[in-house]
């Protein structure tokens, strides 16, 4: 039986209705994006047509889902609202700090030593207020709740990009900021802008070396790392209904790589067979009585380009494998000789050090199946391993059934490390150097989602690509980056040539899921006499001080830097090993910036003091600025903030003392984390001057205390020779966000109506 059945029985029992009133108000069909949405409005029964990209609106989400790197910072924040129990149904997940190095058992071991503390921590949170807790080698976030929790229908938000992952279960399932999901564990709508709707139309059939992985590399291609910002992008089509449920899982996964919102497909039968193979027949059956309203209407799918604002059509029968990267996940090569050519002009590496399976986004009995099928040829036709090969499940569910089929033993016998139901390499958790920043130019293929320099091993050196799980093994046996699967041989141990032939696989497992323990703790039903010990030596936790509201007048503000080109949450607030900080706000405020790089020397964490004229790190130049009570602005290009939910990324410059973030245009999570920690999130409202900052600025806000709704702040910017430029520049503050900067967060608020 399903967790939560009675909470989906009752968003059954109100679909149709509000669906209906829905229609009626637009006076038209509705795509699946729309029917969720309009189904969950924190109002109930709809009474107006939103505008896309337009109107915020307030939503009430169905569920909540934290991972332990994001939820000990999200729990902080929980803790501070005065509430006794979350509102709704809401699971934290130990997944990131669990480091790859020698193996399964033995890192999962490492991790409950290093990081007992911090799961100590989350465990009783999670206890006292009323949350599941998935235990440490639970399994990834991701792949645990399309297993466990997702549903047709349904609307869930969680502290981590990848949620949008259940969309392969036809959910509109978003990736936020803890803040955000603070709101909701405490029983306040959920506010987001009415995205705007990009529809895929998916014909023909995948087949061969073709995956669900290769329709969301094309994807990326098509649309670049920022092409779905603002929307949800819905699959459609006869080549989506062929396709199984966790490879719509993987396409909806890297969704977050384009920026989108979130991407879902409507129900179908593959997505009913994983529900009944995943023990939630009960949800199947209760889907089946209004599946007619769990997809896009008819008419919508006829002609998309009358309800869509953007069509994308792809046939996939013509579809070929892809590797998308290096370090960016939106940059498409064909498998073959396009590779080699690439290569070649671009001085990637052609040897492959490395092939990693597995990631959120790639580690379901399916995933796992097909690529074993290309592992066991490899032994068969008497092939050694060029590249080293890593192997991380998504849940001991997955894992546990695949090693019972064999399928894990197949890959021991390549020698491949079997890592722990966790992230692992593909969140920068991976213990491959000893010194990562100086380790040499290399190549590695995996199946995760991102692909950014340094974010799986810390070398900013590795050039990583991003194929199928399949793909991934092909190109690990024959060691090269360009090697195609389809058409090139490889000599085996005999001095044969032999060739690879196409995946086979299983959709869901022949003898059913199985598993001894699935690490699942419920929470006690009063957990009013749990106590929650924080140390006030800890370096891991660290309980948290409101901010203090900044003003309605900012002026002598500093250039903290002024930063070059792509600057993601990784660049903002890195991953790897500063995870361990997660829960210590000015621990970890110490890697603030540190890889953005200085748009005035073309160096990471090397800014100038504008106090003493020296050169510093960032951490340490923004702290000498506080000490002396100056404010400062960090200053941006396109899509600042791309990658993570982490709110750390605008919660550590806040607390250090920036003001405000002044950009050509934001990621959406992250600009929303700018508003929720009480910080001015700005963009120049003409992208050339960004070129007009100089080294040594200092900005006076002339108009903030006129702070409203669509009306641009003025900023005087006073270079160092004395001369002046005035800056333009936009906002989408609506006015309660705007009390969110007046009362210098939004937790600050919560607290205040709570009192």
């Amino acid at each position: 039986m399903a967790f939560d059945i009675e909470m989906i029985k009752n968003v059954y029992a109100s679909f149709v209705e509000r669906v209906d009133a829905a229609r009626e108000i637009t006076g038209k069909p509705l795509t699946l994006a729309e029917k969720i949405l309009y189904a969950h409005l924190w109002d109930g029964t709809p009474s107006k047509t939103f505008s896309r990209g337009k109107d915020y609106v307030d939503f009430a989400p169905d569920r909540i889902a934290l991972q332990d790197a994001t939820a000990q910072m999200a729990l902080l924040q929980f803790m501070q609202a005065g509430k006794t129990k979350v509102a709704v149904p809401t699971t934290t997940h130990c997944d990131h700090l669990i480091q790859a190095k020698n193996g399964a058992s033995s890192d999962l071991q490492s991790a409950l030593n290093t990081s007992n503390e911090v799961f100590n921590f989350l465990e009783s949170v999670s206890n006292k207020y009323g949350l599941g807790f998935w235990k440490p080698g639970a399994g990834i976030i991701h792949q645990v709740v399309l297993e466990n929790y997702a549903f047709p229908g349904g609307m869930m938000i969680g502290t981590d990009s990848h949620t949008v992952n259940a969309g392969g279960l036809g959910m509109v399932a978003i990736g936020v900021g803890g803040a955000d999901a603070v709101d909701v564990m405490a029983g306040m709508p959920w506010e987001l802008k009415f995205p705007k709707l990009i529809g895929v139309k998916l014909t023909g059939k995948l087949s061969g070396w073709t995956a669900p992985k290769d329709v969301i590399l094309k994807v990326a291609d098509i649309l670049t790392v920022k092409g779905g910002t603002g929307a949800i992008v819905e699959y459609f089509g006869d080549g989506a209904i062929g396709m199984s449920c966790t490879g719509k899982g993987t396409i909806c996964n890297m969704g977050a790589e384009i920026g989108a919102t979130t991407s879902t497909f409507g129900y179908d039968e593959s997505m009913e067979r994983y529900l009944r193979a995943t023990d939630r027949s009960d949800v199947a059956e209760a889907a089946n009585k209004v599946k007619e309203y769990l997809t896009g209407d008819d008419e919508v799918y006829t002609n998309p380009e009358m309800y869509f604002d953007q069509v994308i059509e792809i046939n996939l029968s013509e579809l070929s494998p892809l590797l998308n990267g290096p370090f960016t996940p939106d940059l498409s090569t064909k498998a073959g000789s396009d590779m080699t050519k690439r290569a070649n002009e671009n001085d990637w590496p052609l040897k492959v050090e490395w092939g990693l399976i597995g990631s959120c986004t790639n580690s379901s009995y399916e995933d796992l199946s097909r690529a074993s099928s290309i592992a066991q040829q490899a032994i068969d036709k008497g092939l050694t391993m060029k590249s080293e090969l890593g192997i991380n499940p998504g849940s001991e569910k997955v894992r546990y059934t695949a090693d019972r089929d064999g399928i894990i033993g197949i890959f021991e016998k390549l020698d491949a490390k079997i890592f722990t139901n966790a992230c692992g390499p593909c969140i920068g958790q991976w213990a491959r150097y000893s010194d990562p920043a100086n380790a040499p130019k290399n190549s590695i293929i995996h199946s995760f989602n991102r692909n950014f320099a340094k974010r799986a091993d810390g070398n900013p050196n590795t050039h990583a690509f991003v194929a199928s799980p399949e793909m991934v093994a092909a190109v690990a046996i024959a060691g090269r980056l360009d090697f195609n699967p389809m058409t090139d041989k490889l000599i085996n141990k005999n001095g044969e040539e032999v060739m690879l032939e196409e995946p086979t696989g299983w959709e869901l497992p022949p003898k059913g899921f199985e598993v001894k323990d699935d690490g699942y703790l419920a929470p006690e039903e009063d957990g009013s006499h749990v106590k929650i010990a924080v140390k006030d030596d800890s370096e891991r936790l660290q309980l948290l001080e409101p901010f203090t509201p900044l003003g309605d007048s900012i002026t002598g503000a500093k250039l903290l830097i002024k930063a070059f080109g792509k600057c993601t949450t990784d660049h903002i607030s890195m991953a790897g090993p500063w995870l361990r900080y997660r829960g210590h706000l000015d621990n970890i405020a110490n890697n603030t910036l540190i890889g953005a790089v200085n748009a005035f020397n073309k160096k990471t964490n090397f800014v100038k003091n504008q106090l003493t004229g020296d050169y510093d790190a960032v951490p340490a130049t923004q702290r000498a600025y506080k000490k002396a009570g100056i404010k400062t602005l960090v200053v941006g290009d396109h899509n600042y903030g791309e990658g993570s939910s982490r709110e750390h990324a605008a919660m550590q410059p806040r607390h250090l003392g920036v003001a405000a973030v002044l950009v050509k245009s934001f990621a959406r999570i992250h600009e929303t984390n700018l508003k929720k920690q009480g910080m001015l999130g700005l963009t120049f409202a003409n992208e050339a001057d960004y070129d007009l900052i100089q080294e040594d600025d200092t900005f006076n806000f002339l108009d903030l205390n006129a702070f409203a709704p669509g009306k641009p702040l003025t900023i005087e910017v006073v270079h160092a020779d004395g001369t002046k430029d005035i800056i333009v520049t936009n906002h989408t503050y609506n006015q309660g966000q705007i009390e969110w900067y007046n009362q210098g967060s939004a937790l600050n608020l919560i607290k205040l109506e709570n009192i």
